[in-house]
This record gives structure tokens, sequence and C-alpha cells, in this order.
């Protein structure tokens, strides 16, 4: 059985950090609402906890709280931030409100250097965030480390394999946060981190061929990373029951379509091309918000599949590129809390489909889902492409879609695409893309006054899309891209750049 770190999400915005640092150390974890019953925790036979922060306090009304009978299940547990102080007030400890938050970074002065600080200094930088601290441990706990305002930064029950930290060891500005998640993980939990892409490749495809059976499988390219390498996966697995649909929605880059064939048929995937833009395009009519929109296209695109699946004599599996943080920003893991956004790959499907799924990439963030595409052999020219959403442009055009706006977007976004080739950038961005903006600005061109579009140009860096920051493009490239856009598109007189971070911005517009 493979070795989980499960990890309870009390709503902090570091949770999917923690996730990925565990992963990062070979072992697989998972995130789940700090809900979880009891008995689900004991089904899922994980090696060790990690109780997330959060922004709530112990204090608040209804703060968010977990069974007490969760620290007996013999398992080694690791609070972090608000996880700690929630250990603390479950098991007979006090927590105060501090007059004195503490947030950003702090020194650590470690006090016990065993068990969750071996090979740590005595003093190194953590990152802290938090209004209260711990007042008085529970019985049998121990301070194992201070901090200039917190006596007991960090501490631990030996005996019943509890410990707490009050900084965040899964963010970058601890300077030691990978060793002591990995003493944590690796020495006290006892895993042997084998979780690798060739492993993780061998049991996706025998959980494919197990769930699949002597059926077929329709498999949707988008000519993206995700669905290229879900293709791939299942190749593997079961070579003469895969069928690969490419459903044209017209909402496409420029020459993608026809570059998205000659890919995958190069790969040796069994390839049906749908032109379906205008039906796609039909429903859209006159349609404006977000969400709409990618339930519309995300029902359109399951009809589209059913349809075809249909001559197919034996099919009865859908398989989608569907990635892990697809999952957690669809459906809250957090309980109560909002929807940022529905993905299409999951909030667009309808509640009843004559198709089951394969999801083969679902438990991956995106840069696992290229270390696997690598191992099974796909072509670096399809793994270092940039995300591209499931809707495609239709949430990159605000407002109504319309085929002049397609138009504008996809000459724009070609510009903007070749000119991060030619300077060479464009494999150090993670995403990089154009939106048009419904509004028009006044300019002049030769000695006229124009009334024309804007678009905006958006670029980030980020690791897994769960946090993403602006990418820092030289003034002289966005220079030439503005200059372009304005004399090549027509429509156009006005480019701006979108410096927005993720959070609080999500990476695509819409």
């Amino acid at each position: 059985m493979r070795e989980t770190i499960l990890v309870l999400d009390f709503g902090s915005q570091y949770t999917q950090l923690i996730a990925r640092r565990v992963r990062e150390l070979g072992v697989y974890s998972e995130i789940r609402p700090f809900t979880t019953p009891i008995e689900e925790i004991r089904r899922l036979s994980p090696k060790a906890l990690i109780l997330s922060g959060g922004p709530s306090s112990v204090w608040d009304e209804g703060a968010p709280a977990i069974d007490p009978g969760t620290f007996d299940l013999g398992i080694p547990v690791l609070g972090i931030c608000y996880g700690m102080q929630l250990t603390t007030r479950l098991l007979g400890g006090k927590v105060e409100r501090s007059e004195e938050r503490e947030y950003g970074p702090a020194t650590l002065e470690v006090t016990d250097g065993d068990d969750l600080f071996g090979n740590v200094p005595e003093e190194s930088g953590v990152w802290m965030s938090h209004g209260d601290r711990v007042l008085e441990l529970p019985p049998g706990f121990k301070s194992i480390a201070l901090s200039g305002n917190s006596p007991a930064a960090a501490m631990k029950d030996a005996k019943r394999r509890i410990w707490g930290t009050q900084f965040h060891p899964e963010v970058a500005h601890t300077e030691y946060g990978k060793e002591i998640l990995s003493n944590f993980v690796i020495g006290i939990a006892g895993c042997g981190g084998s979780w690798t892409p060739r492993s993780f490749v061998e049991t996706a495809i025998s959980d494919i061929r197990e769930k699949v059976g002597g059926s077929k499988v329709v498999c949707g390219l988008s000519g993206g990373v995700d669905s290229a390498v879900a293709a791939v996966i299942i190749q593997h697995a079961i070579p003469d029951q895969l069928y690969c649909i490419f459903v044209d929605t017209g909402l496409l880059r420029d020459k993608e379509a026809e570059e998205v064939v000659a890919s995958f048929r190069g790969m040796g995937l069994n390839l049906a091309h749908v032109d379906a833009g205008e039906r796609f395009l039909k429903r859209l009519e006159s349609v404006t918000d977000p969400e709409k929109k990618r339930k519309i296209i995300g029902e359109e695109f399951v009809n589209v599949f059913e349809e075809e699946a249909a001559r197919i004599e034996g099919a009865e599996f859908l398989a989608q590129g569907t990635l892990y943080p697809d999952v957690i920003e669809s459906v809250s893991v957090k309980g109560p809390s909002a929807t940022i956004k529905s993905h299409h790959n999951v909030g667009g499907l309808p509640e009843k489909m004559s198709l089951g799924l394969v999801e083969p990439l679902r438990e991956l963030f995106k840069d696992e889902v290229r270390a696997v595409g690598a191992e099974l052999g796909v072509p670096p020219e399809i793994l270092g492409r940039h995300p591209f959403p499931g809707p495609g442009l239709a949430i990159r055009i605000m407002g109504e879609i319309t085929e002049e706006r397609l138009r504008i977007l996809r000459h724009a976004d070609r510009i903007f695409i070749a000119e991060l080739r030619s300077s060479g950038i464009y494999d150090d961005i993670w995403q990089a893309f154009t939106v048009f903006v419904p509004v028009k600005t006044v300019g002049v061109m030769g000695d006229e006054r124009t009334y024309e579009s804007v678009v905006a140009l958006r670029a980030v860096t980020s690791l897994d899309g769960m946090t993403a920051s602006w990418a820092r493009i030289p003034y002289d490239i966005l220079e030439k891209v503005s200059v372009r856009i304005i004399n090549e598109v027509r429509g156009v007189n006005r480019v701006v750049y979108d410096i927005s971070t993720k959070p609080p911005s999500t990476i695509e517009w819409e």
C-alpha cells in the first residue's frame, strides 16, 4: 500500500504548499478538510497527520476544530500555526491573543535538537503568521524552540508522538523548512520516500487496467500538457482500447488545431478530429457570465464526446486530464468556503453521464505531470507548453464572445508568444497569454483620432499554478510586443500589462 501523509486543511493559504513539500520528499500527500471523520482517516491509513494553519483564531466563535480522538490514532501528528494552537487548546493547554501579532520573518532558537530539529542550527530564520500564541503547554508537552514573541515556538509530546510549530516550515522563507518536514515525514513517521514519477506510472497503469477491463476509453486531447500525458499513460496501459478525440471548440489559439492534430498523430495516438466550432459559438452567443461560459463549454464538450463515443462500440469511459489543483479549486476542501471557479474538467460535468470517468492525473500537481510525462517519453515541445484552460479563449475574452473578438485576440496572442520565444524567455515563464478587454479608449494613429479596443498581456511565474507572481519581462520586450500589436492588429490601440499576483487574483481573468 502507498505511504500517505494526510494534511487536514483549516483554510491556510499555504495548505497546498505543505502537500507539495511532502511530495518533494518522495512521499504522497493528500489534502482533506478538517471535518474529515476519524473513521475516514482510519480507512485512509496515513503514516502521519499534518494540521495546517488557518485564518481563524481558536477564540473565534465557531472556530474550526477536530475530534480530540484524532490524537489517539497512534500515528504522528504535526500541527502548524493554527494547527499547533488548536492542538494546545484541545489537549488542555492555554492559548492567548497576543498583544503583538507576529507576522513575517523571525529568528528561531532551537532548545531541543532531537527528532523534529535534527540537523537544524540552534538559530535560523523562520516565517511567522499568527495573532495568537501558546501561553501554557498541554500536560506532557515541552517547548523545543523559542522566538522573540513565542516562548513556545515549537512543542512536542514525544510519548504521544505529537509535535507543533508556531511557524510555517512549508514556505521558502523558513531556512530549514525542508529539513524540518523531512525530519517529521521520513524520520518520525518512518516513510521510505519511494513515491516517484516511475512508481506513479506503474501504479496508474495498474489502476487503469483494473478499472477499465476490456472496455474502450475515449480520451479528449486539447493539445495541452495534461491531456497529452493522460492519453500517453492510458495508451501504455491499454494500447488497443484507447480512442482519442480532438474537439476543435472554435476557441483555440491561432493554428492550434492543425498543430495539435499533427503532434499527436506523430506520437502514434489513434486520433479523430471533430470540428465543433460553430456548435460551441452558437451556445455561447450573448453569454457574458464567466461561470456560465465554463458550464456551457463543459456541458457541450461532454455532449460532443458522448455523441462521438456512441459510434465506438464498447466505449464506456471518458478520459480527462484533471489535475489536483483543478479538484482543489472546484470543490472546496475547507467545508463552507466559497468556490473560486469551476474547472472545465470538473465543474462542467453534468450530474448524469453515460460514460464513466478515467482521470489518471487527478492526484498530481502540474510540475509532477511534466515529470511523469518525461518518464513516459512525451516530447519536450509538448511538456514545455504553457498551460491552456479547457474553456480556451472564451475566458480570455471579457464579456460576449464574437468572431471579431476572437480574431483580435488570436492575432495579439500570436505576437506576444512569438516575441517571448524569439527573446529566449518563453521557458522561464509559467504561463503567458493575451486578454481581450471590452473597453474602448481614445488613441491617435497618424493624424487621426481612434476609438478602439484594449488588450491586456498576462505572464506569470509559478511552480504549480496554486500561487503565482507576475513575470518581470524586460521593458524593451514589452515595448516591442505593444508596438507590434497596435501596429499589426486591426481594432486595438492600447496594450496594458497585468502585474497582479495569485492570490489575491487568479491567473486567468475569468
